[in-house]
């Protein structure tokens, strides 16, 4: 999800959910065994182990057709899958209260006898000045955890009205990984603790985003040392993230992980189905991966005068991160660099946020135009390995050219439209002019580093990627085409896999070291990646769902304020 404060959940096919019910909407769907199959690894721990060692944990993604990825979370005593999101911070998940499109007989829904209201309530928007849908529901608090891990008290939105589309998407929420500066419910928690006498918003360029209002805040001592009346200092605000923040940055801030980063893969479960295996891993990189493999490149801080967190009085160079934001050397497309956008002033950095809740792939509008000039217009023959990469770091991280597109709705069986978008320039909030989503995503493994939340300098949060597109990754496409053609009826595969909840064996990896997906079930194509086990999904014929018009996706911008 791009920065904004509601859920832009604009898909506009009706049913991608894998079960049943999409069979009967699709009589031409199959049950094909085809699925992607995704670790879920549990440490198997004695009674005499510390709770040091339990800092670790791994579980395996969800993936509705390569639109949404989803993990098993566990709120109060129910388990339901929800949107794994990087683009923003807040935990929601449907409540047994909701009453708007919220029917369903797969997804758990929050019973809200459980739920321990604060009184306070919160509409989340996602999305950009094109989409923007909304999650209402009130703030609350209960047990949550995933993997290893569980905390007490932890805030989060029982959803009670929205009109985004998770539960067509096989999900009853948003996971959002960001920090606490850019969720709404910690915002909105610390507005109620520290009454603000006057408000001064920041408005960006779209009516409905706000940038978080830090200006009211003191750089004096804790609130203890002074008047009730006095405004909070950096310090007071800093001491919320650990009782606040969003369940990961909690994690991270009390110390109960020796690594505080997340690491996470996406599988592919379009076009050729295979690729990396969907995981999550918390606390630590996954098994037979160090640091050294990674290309770290650190976070944008936002000064005050940009909007950020003013610095404590006792480390006064303090600058913090707002999200998941990293710097951009260049573009290239067809190994040809791309000239900077005209729309951005000058004075901004090129940057990108690193969101797994995009289904595409966002760039500012004219160099998007300029890649659909380049390719001769918005669809291209699938085969046509096209290649877009991003400079990060010194080093190309290309996009995997099975990943560039998607399969049209046309006459046409072998007609693919780019994975891209255009949106709002950056300014007036946040600085980024790229929103790098599941496209990207999928040809990389990527940790997502908190490092010091509190004192950023004295443990600098981070991004390290790694690329696994491999080397033949343009012969694997035009073998995957190919294949459909001959086997499928012309058309490319699509799967959709529900997030695990057994135990799996683990996979074998690719020459990073990478565990890697697997088809089951069929004969794989000549281009399907090897090794790994696990259980089917539901296969569909990809006209059908991917070629009706994605409005981008499930998570873009949240509005980081109330």
């Amino acid at each position: 999800m791009l920065p904004l404060l509601s859920l832009g959940l604009s898909l506009s096919f009706a049913a991608v959910l894998a079960t049943p019910v999409l069979l009967d909407i699709f009589p031409g769907a199959k049950q094909r065994g085809r699925g992607v199959h995704v670790p879920l690894y549990r440490r198997e721990m004695s009674e005499g182990m510390r709770r040091r060692e339990m800092n670790t944990g791994a579980i395996g993604l969800g993936d509705a057709l390569d639109v949404t990825y989803n993990v098993l979370i566990q709120v109060g005593e129910t388990s339901t899958p929800v949107v794994l999101d990087t683009g923003s911070a807040d935990l929601w998940v449907l409540s047994s209260a909701c009453s708007t499109d919220c029917f369903s007989t797969t997804v758990p829904l929050y019973p809200v006898a459980t739920f321990q209201a604060t009184g306070l309530a919160v509409q989340l928007m996602y999305g950009d000045s094109q989409t923007g849908t909304h999650a209402d529901g009130p703030i609350g608090k209960d047990t949550a955890g995933l993997a290893n891990f569980s905390l007490d008290s932890q805030y989060f939105a029982a959803i009670s009205s929205t009109n985004t589309s998770v539960l067509q998407t096989g999900s009853a929420g948003i996971f959002g990984l960001g920090f606490p500066l850019n969720s709404v419910i910690w915002n909105q928690l610390l507005s109620a603790q520290y009454p603000r006498q006057k408000r001064d918003v920041t408005r960006s360029n779209f009516a409905t985003r706000i940038f978080p209002d830090l200006s009211f805040l003191s750089r004096s001592a804790p609130l203890a040392t002074r008047q009730s009346t006095s405004p909070p200092s950096v310090s007071d605000v800093l001491a919320t993230f650990s009782t606040n923040g969003p369940l990961i940055s909690r994690l991270a801030s009390t110390g109960i992980l020796t690594f505080p980063g997340v690491t996470i893969t996406l599988q592919r479960d379009t076009v050729d189905v295979g690729g990396n295996q969907g995981m999550l891993s918390i606390g630590e990189l996954p098994s037979g991966l160090s640091e050294d493999n990674l290309t770290w490149v650190p976070l944008r801080g936002y000064t005050v005068s940009q909007g950020g967190l003013p610095a404590p009085a006792d480390s006064p160079t303090e600058v913090y991160p707002l999200t998941w934001e990293i710097p951009i050397d260049d573009v290239f497309f067809d190994g040809q660099k791309l000239p900077r956008s005209n729309l951005s002033a000058s004075n901004i950095s090129l940057s990108a946020l690193i969101d797994t809740g995009n289904s595409l792939m966002r760039g500012p509008q004219d160099v998007i135009q300029n890649i659909i000039d380049i390719l001769g217009g918005n669809k291209y023959p699938c085969a046509d390995a096209h290649t877009l990469g991003f400079q990060i770091g010194g080093k190309l991280f290309t996009v995997d050219p099975r990943d560039f597109g998607t399969q049209a709705f046309t006459n046409e069986d072998d007609v693919c439209t780019p994975s891209l978008a255009s949106t709002d320039p950056p300014g007036h909030g946040f600085l980024y002019s790229w929103s790098l989503g599941d496209p990207f995503l999928k040809s990389v493994l990527a940790t997502f580093y908190y490092g010091n939340l509190t004192y950023p300098s004295h443990d600098q949060p981070r991004i390290g990627l790694l690329s696994t597109v491999p080397a033949d990754a343009a012969q694997q496409l035009k073998d995957a085409v190919n294949y459909a053609n001959i086997s499928l009826g012309g058309n490319l595969p699509a799967t959709s896999e529900a997030a695990p909840t057994g135990t799996l064996a683990p996979a074998s990896t690719n020459a990073n070291g990478v565990p890697q997906a697997h088809e089951s079930g069929v004969a794989p194509s000549p281009s399907a990646s090897s090794a790994g086990v696990g259980a089917g999904g539901v296969s569909v014929p990809m006209p059908i769902l991917l070629g009706v018009t994605i409005i981008s996706a499930l998570c873009s911008t949240l509005l980081t304020s109330v």
